[in-house]
């Protein structure tokens, strides 16, 4: 419904979707700290991004592919991909880029770029020593 809202006031205006796609737990509560930070976000990006999502590159849903067909389905015009994984593993090198290629293929007509991965980030030093401090 509110993806729905969005479309309606912004018809004609380009719309930009944020995913934070974590890996997706076993464990219910994990994932369901990946959606509370992704509204979280949603609050914070009003002004940069008209839709934020959580998406799990496997175990739990919605999938990657699930949150980009909800966001084109919404009207966004580009999705920003940020993969939330503190490391340059098999999953932020190729999986999720593969997943991004596929989906790309099927919607040409929307931009879906991937930002680095979360531990790249320069504030990460900071973050770790903050939360040392703490």
């Amino acid at each position: 419904m509110i993806e729905f809202l969005i479309t309606y006031l912004n018809q004609g205006n380009p719309l930009k979707a944020l995913l934070l796609v974590a890996h997706g737990s076993r464990r219910a509560a994990s994932n369901k700290e990946v959606e509370i930070l992704a509204n979280a976000l949603t609050l914070r990006a009003t002004d940069q991004y008209d839709i934020v999502k959580a998406a799990f590159l496997e175990l739990t849903t919605p999938t990657i592919e699930e949150a980009i067909t909800a966001c084109v389905e919404a009207g966004a015009t580009t999705i920003t991909i940020l993969p939330y994984f503190l490391n340059s593993g098999i999953h932020v090198t190729t999986d999720i880029p593969n997943i991004v290629n596929q989906a790309s293929a099927k919607y040409p007509h929307i931009l879906i770029n991937i930002t680095p991965h979360f531990g790249q980030s320069e504030q990460m030093v900071e973050l770790l020593l903050d939360a040392a401090i703490q």
